[in-house]
């Protein structure tokens, strides 16, 4: 009907790799480190010439004015269930098609692809639905959940956490609370950032057992022991000592343990969106986590006993902030509306993850 849509694909069977050179192939330089070259050792192998003559009979696909493999288009197509040449475009990145998988002695660990950090957002989701399911019709604040793309390629786009989404998050909630006068949604929007209390959730560094020496003694978060609480002097993480007591004490009440990472001085540090936001919205901010193993790499592993602690320290903070704050002397009360809010940072995938 010469109408156009989006639609979303996840091509469940493996269709590409990316194989490595053998290290019989390698000088011994190229031994020592892995240093592959992003432009011309990481084109991933989708056919060969034997594949194509296979295929020579069957009908040929668009190439998009030549800029990709009719092959791909067909095989889009297929999953799709149109004609390869009725795909105008596409946005696809490659991912790990092997399932998930918990191991160990005592089945203690789960590994499986981007738990960095769609773990989270999978967790946060599960907290606000038990919230709002069990949360009384009176409760004085507002719950929400933040979910960003881009964040580890600078969080620089439309639907990243440098972006507006956050403030306009703000802005339009505070201002269904304020009373229909001049001015009132601008000073409701301000109350309301001085009585929110932001929790940027994004993975955290577990202790490393062949690399121990990277962790400071005092600070090496385990596996199967807690979230962790990131602090950081150069404000790479925004935990500070008011924010940080407030999840001590929301997992000392729910019977939760927590840990605590700070990075060596001697060590460079990552950053997550919870400066980011913190800097653009005022809202108070505690980076937190859970302890994983091979951060960023194609398989990530975490605790199977942190994950539910991790869900567990997400429902106490909705149900059980506003409680909490109203015996801490050190807040700032205004009397506007509150919000209880989780930020977390999704990756750049096109599919869920399995």
């Amino acid at each position: 009907d010469g109408s156009f849509a989006r639609r979303l694909l996840f091509v469940r069977r493996p269709l590409m790799r990316v194989p490595s050179l053998c290290i019989h192939l390698r000088t011994a330089e190229e031994r020592e480190k892995f240093a592959p070259n992003k432009e011309t050792h990481l084109a991933p192998i989708l056919a060969c010439a034997v594949s194509e003559a296979l295929n020579a009979d069957k009908p040929s696909a668009s190439s998009l004015g030549g800029r990709h493999a009719p092959e791909l288009l067909r095989v889009i197509g297929e999953e799709l269930g149109c004609a390869p040449g009725d795909v105008l475009d596409f946005d696809l990145t490659l991912c790990d098609t092997q399932p998930s998988a918990t191991w160990g002695l005592a089945d203690e660990f789960l590994s499986a692809p981007r738990l960095d950090n769609q773990l989270t957002c999978y967790l946060a989701m599960l907290a606000l639905i038990d919230h709002a399911k069990e949360a009384p019709p009176s409760q004085p604040d507002v719950a929400m959940i933040a979910l960003f793309d881009h964040e580890e390629v600078g969080s620089g786009s439309a639907q990243g956490a440098c972006s507006t989404v956050m403030s306009d998050a703000l802005q339009r909630v505070s201002s269904c609370f304020a009373p229909d006068e001049r001015h009132a949604s601008v000073e409701a929007l301000s109350k309301t950032a001085r009585r929110s209390f932001l929790m940027a959730a994004d993975l955290a560094h577990a202790v490393h057992p062949n690399y121990a020496e990277k962790h400071e003694k005092e600070h090496a978060p385990k596996l199967n022991s807690g979230t962790v609480i990131k602090s950081n002097d150069n404000q790479r993480y925004a935990t500070n000592d008011a924010t940080g007591f407030v999840v001590r004490e929301l997992a000392r009440l729910a019977g939760l343990t927590v840990q605590e990472f700070m990075v060596k001085n001697d060590c460079p540090c990552g950053s997550t969106i919870g400066p980011l936001i913190s800097q653009s919205t005022g809202l108070r901010t505690v980076d937190i986590g859970a302890p994983c193993l091979s951060m960023h790499s194609i398989r990530e592993t975490v605790g199977v006993a942190d994950v539910e602690n991790y869900l567990q320290l997400m429902k106490a903070f909705f149900g059980r902030f506003a409680e909490l704050e109203g015996k801490c002397n050190f807040g700032l009360e205004f009397g506007a509306v509150r919000l209880a809010s989780m930020s977390v940072c999704q990756p750049s995938v096109k599919a869920p993850a399995a």
